[in-house]
C-alpha cells in the first residue's frame, strides 16, 4: 500500500516494526528509495540515528522545516528533535510510563 505521505527530511513518521514499534521520529534524511535516517533526540540521537526501512515506517501528516527547530541558528541539537516532537503531540510513549 502506498504512503499518502512522502518520506522526505523534516517528516514525522511513526515506526510499526521493530523495537521501537509505536514511537515516532523525524526523518533527518533519505540514504536511499527505501531506507532513511530517523531520530528522535532520546533513544535514537542525532549523533546515531537510526538507518531504518520505509516500508517499516508510517508517515504521519506533520511535516516540520528542521532548519526553523533552531531559529537562533547554530546547529540541530537533540534538545529541538524532542522539543518539536511534543510540541506536535508526539512525546516519547516509553517515557510517559509510570515507575521509569
Amino acid at each position: 500500500m502506498k504512503e499518502p505521505f512522502s518520506f522526505e527530511p523534516g517528516r514525522v513518521v511513526e515506526s510499526t516494526q521493530g523495537r521501537d514499534k509505536g514511537n515516532c521520529f523525524l526523518i533527518l534524511e533519505h540514504v536511499s528509495e527505501d531506507i532513511v535516517m530517523i531520530a528522535d533526540g532520546t533513544h535514537h540521537r542525532l549523533e546515531n540515528p537510526k538507518k531504518k526501512k520505509t516500508k517499516h515506517l508510517r508517515a504521519k501528516p506533520v511535516l516540520l522545516n528542521l532548519k526553523a527547530l533552531r531559529p537562533e541558528g547554530g546547529a540541530l541539537q537533540n534538545s529541538d528533535l524532542r522539543r518539536a516532537l511534543e510540541e506536535n503531540g508526539f512525546a516519547d510513549k516509553r517515557s510517559l510510563r509510570e515507575g521509569d
